[in-house]
């Protein structure tokens, strides 16, 4: 009997002691202050104790340098409910368009209502400066997005040659579907858009596609007498002007899961197939680069695009010979794009004008007083130039988005 009763006492002891011990891990790993957050980051490079993934990543295996804010892990191990899910934006950064691109995502964080899911894809000498950058914002402007700084990656066989078409690293946007596999839709512009409308305008776009519709575009030119496309191009081009790639909104999903029409077999191709061999045939007749490239696709495949109005790609091709984009005369600019450098010479004061007041906007700051007063003083300077006479365009969307800024508390951020 004795025996049983000493064997009783020592598990008993044992179970304490474990409890104990268990408890002091779980205090220790909370760090006695409640609610932690845990931050992701997926894709990175591992050593060899780590076994997430396989040891020799594959080009589309991306490393990725950073990424805020995806989980968050409440008090006692519950998992607090998930925010409605984000609106997917993507930029490529080469050279000397990092203050640039810094400038495009002000714009689009500054205006937009639903949270904004950041990838930046840049070189890897500008992901310390990125970061550095987008973590100064105030807390109030960085709880509305979400970023996750990539390295440049093309397919490792024609990686050279892909980096060097038309302007560095401009081809990567090709890629995205096949990098960002877990990703449905997105939008990709360049790094010399500004968004002057809330990017949610831009993104209810998906929603209007029809079931065979996987991207959209604004055309190159309004008018074919004088569009680049219609008198110049040596290859096959989307509808009668063309298409412009600087700001692509795109159902990723139906892109990669889309068996394409071609004038190289008499099968259709996945879009990881296409290509290599579309670059390969067209590749002494183009002058766009990729811009080329997703013409020559949608000219064979004109069931899978949307157009949509140049409003939402206004460049100085609109307005430097006059006036020719009907929706923006009717509506007001919706999304500016500086082509060509126009932001950073004396071509186009306009442009550059709009990209000063929102480059040296202070989050926080009365929108109106000293963003929107500001512009039109300088805008009523240009009008010695064509787009100068149409100031009035650049500034009739801003002023309701400066409004709707202006009405919202930082806490509503």
């Amino acid at each position: 009997m004795r025996r049983y009763i000493r064997a009783l006492m020592l598990c008993t002891v044992f179970a304490v002691l474990s409890a104990l011990y268990v408890y002091s891990q779980l205090f220790e790993a909370d760090g006695g202050n409640g609610p932690k957050k845990v931050i992701i980051t997926a894709g990175a490079k591992q050593g060899p104790a780590e076994k997430n993934g396989p040891q020799k990543a594959h080009w589309l295996n991306r490393y990725i340098m950073r990424q805020r804010g995806q989980v968050e892990v409440g008090g006692g191990g519950s998992i607090q409910s998930r925010p409605e899910p984000p609106m997917h934006l993507a930029v490529v950064a080469c050279g000397e368009r990092l203050e640039e691109t810094l400038t495009m995502i002000k714009s689009a964080v500054l205006f937009s209502i639903k949270r904004i899911c950041l990838h930046i894809f840049a070189e890897d000498q500008l992901h310390a400066t990125f970061m550095d950058a987008l973590e100064s914002w105030p807390g109030f402007v960085r709880s509305r997005f979400n970023y996750t700084v990539y390295t440049i990656s093309f397919p490792s066989e024609n990686a050279a040659e892909w980096k060097k078409l038309f302007k560095p690293c401009a081809s990567q946007r090709l890629f995205l579907p096949l990098i960002l596999k877990d990703i449905d839709s997105i939008v990709y512009v360049d790094s010399d858009i500004l968004f002057l409308q809330p990017v949610d305008r831009l993104w209810a776009f998906l929603s209007r596609f029809n079931a065979s519709q996987l991207a959209a575009m604004a055309p190159e030119h309004e008018e074919p007498r004088i569009a680049w496309y219609s008198r110049f191009a040596r290859h096959p081009f989307y509808g009668t002007t063309g298409i412009n790639s600087g700001v692509m909104l795109m159902n990723m999903t139906r892109m990669r899961n889309t068996f394409f029409k071609n004038d190289m077999t008499s099968v259709g191709l996945r879009w990881e197939e296409l290509l290599m061999p579309l670059l390969q045939k067209y590749k002494l007749n183009i002058t766009w680069g990729d811009q080329d490239l997703l013409n020559i696709i949608f000219h064979h495949n004109p069931e899978t695009f949307l157009q949509f109005p140049c409003q939402w790609n206004y460049r100085p091709d609109h307005c430097i010979y006059g006036s020719n984009c009907v929706s923006a005369e009717e509506d007001g600019i919706y999304i500016l794009h500086g082509n060509r450098g126009v932001y950073h010479d004396h071509k186009q004061p306009a442009f550059r004008a709009v990209y000063e007041a929102i480059q040296k906007y202070s989050f926080g700051a009365d929108p109106v007083a000293t963003l929107l007063d500001p512009l039109e003083e300088e805008l009523v300077k240009t009008t010695h130039t064509y787009c100068g006479k149409s100031h009035a365009l650049f500034t009739k969307k801003l002023a309701h988005s400066l409004a709707n800024i202006n009405r919202k508390a930082p806490h509503e951020w």
